[in-house]
């Protein structure tokens, strides 16, 4: 018989890790790149999707984002963080309890780890490589910032994705999303997930439980706290 599991979905930036500000040079980078003028002004990036961020990055610039420009960004994007990949691994670093975290529940059969998040997938993938934390995830079943342009819809697509790989339909009632913003969470119950928020980033502890957040930790850092947090239903 199939153990029934629970599908963990990870933010990247400021819950598992933070990156030194690469990003927003990257973003510069792509743009200069594809605009063929320095970025004046970058997009609110915190919570948000790539797409998001390009699309309303472009018209802060006075340029509308067509499907091919918002591809050809995304390509110029990419190529921009492979030069910034040794800045991370040197100047970024992991949050504390991060890696105790992902460890402890990838050990477990009856949990599904993976990313939901705003940066698209070789970015994604290029973070957590840089500090060797995807092993400890089922990447098949994460959901990247070029998705889609809302969060809460990368929600649905992860447990769609989950549910074809583990033949296990995934839901509100066993899908949990951990993030450190209020978008997170609005993303997390609109997307249908329970949302465990961790008060590691811009966003304050009143902040998170106004948008809404089931449960707010300060951080990752007391391992047995996190994994009784994230499998325990709020309800009990």
């Amino acid at each position: 018989m199939t153990t029934p599991r629970t599908l963990v979905l990870w933010d990247i930036d400021h819950t598992l890790m933070n990156t030194a500000g690469v990003g927003r040079r990257a973003y510069a980078d792509a743009f200069e790149v594809v605009a063929s003028r320095p970025l004046e002004q970058v997009a609110d990036m915190a919570g948000r999707t790539d797409w998001a961020i390009t699309v309303d990055t472009l018209r802060m610039h006075g340029i509308e984002a067509s499907t091919d420009l918002l591809r050809t960004f995304g390509d110029a994007l990419a190529r921009a963080f492979v030069t910034y990949e040794s800045a991370v691994r040197e100047n970024g670093r992991v949050l504390r309890g991060a890696r105790e975290a992902l460890e402890a529940l990838a050990g477990r059969d009856d949990v599904v780890q993976s990313v939901l998040t705003g940066n698209m997938e070789p970015i994604a993938i290029g973070k957590l490589a840089a500090f060797d934390l995807g092993r400890f995830m089922d990447l098949r079943v994460g959901a990247f910032g070029m998705d889609h342009e809302d969060r809460a819809e990368l929600v649905r697509l992860a447990q769609r994705r989950a549910t074809d790989i583990y033949g296990q339909p995934f839901g509100r009632d066993n899908t949990v999303l951990v993030g450190d913003t209020r978008h997170d969470v609005q993303a997390g119950h609109l997307g249908g997930a329970r949302v465990v928020a961790v008060a590691t980033g811009a966003s304050d502890r009143r902040t998170l439980l106004d948008a809404g957040a089931e449960l707010v930790l300060d951080d990752l850092s007391d391992t047995p706290t996190v994994i009784r947090a994230i499998l325990t239903p709020a309800d009990r």
